[in-house]
């Protein structure tokens, strides 16, 4: 067989490899959604059915972005997650306010996904969420779900949970990477991972991993 042939059918395996993995992470994407929805979802009928109706394009566009991505760590298309080693302890101990302070005042811009550091009553994580206000004249930003913070990082606004802790954290590669893989801690150490919300899977797929290599 020529070595023209060989290759067609290299493309054609490869091709078909690609599309399978695209309908796994779909599954995936769409099982776990829709899961969150009839759970957490609003009772808003009409705000329901908006969320419904724009699934099936962000859930395409996670998956898509997930299987091309350029990222320094692996896609489980299983699950649809980002996978990497989790450190021992919590990233967020080492965290330095005048290190964040000047990250921020240097590349902070509309947009942008950071890391958020969340305690609940001794469980702690880090989530992604992306800026959508700056003040720097005043030395705060605002974030899409978790408000307003310093550009040390501290939390500016009352906390309606009971307990709960949060830290805005200087975006570096290990701080990014535990809240791509929702690595997750204890008094005890490791636990299990959290499972992202689509959301903040979408985040993930725009970060620029060059930023921290």
């Amino acid at each position: 067989m020529s070595n023209q042939s060989n290759q067609h059918q290299v493309d054609i395996f490869n091709s078909n490899h690609q599309q399978k993995q695209f309908a796994e992470l779909c599954n995936a994407l769409y099982e776990r959604e829709l899961h969150f929805l009839a759970v957490f979802g609003p009772k808003n009928l009409s705000l329901l059915q908006r969320r419904l109706g724009g699934l099936a394009y962000h859930i395409k566009n996670a998956a898509e972005n997930l299987l091309n991505h350029n990222a320094p760590i692996e896609v489980d298309v299983h699950n649809a997650s980002w996978q990497a080693k989790q450190s021992a302890s919590c990233i967020a101990k080492r965290h330095d306010d005048e290190k964040t302070e000047a990250w921020f005042k240097s590349h902070s811009k509309m947009g942008l996904a950071v890391p958020v550091y969340v305690s609940n009553l001794g469980d702690e994580h880090v989530e992604l969420d992306s800026i959508d206000r700056l003040e720097l004249e005043e030395n705060k930003l605002h974030l899409n779900k978790h408000g307003w913070f310093s550009l040390t990082g501290e939390c500016l606004q009352e906390i309606e949970i009971k307990h709960q802790d949060k830290r805005l954290l200087k975006p570096s590669k290990n701080s990014i990477v535990a809240a791509c893989c929702g690595h997750s801690w204890n008094h005890k150490g490791k636990i299990r991972p959290r499972t992202l919300t689509l959301r903040e899977l979408l985040l993930s797929t725009t970060i620029n991993w060059k930023d921290f290599r």
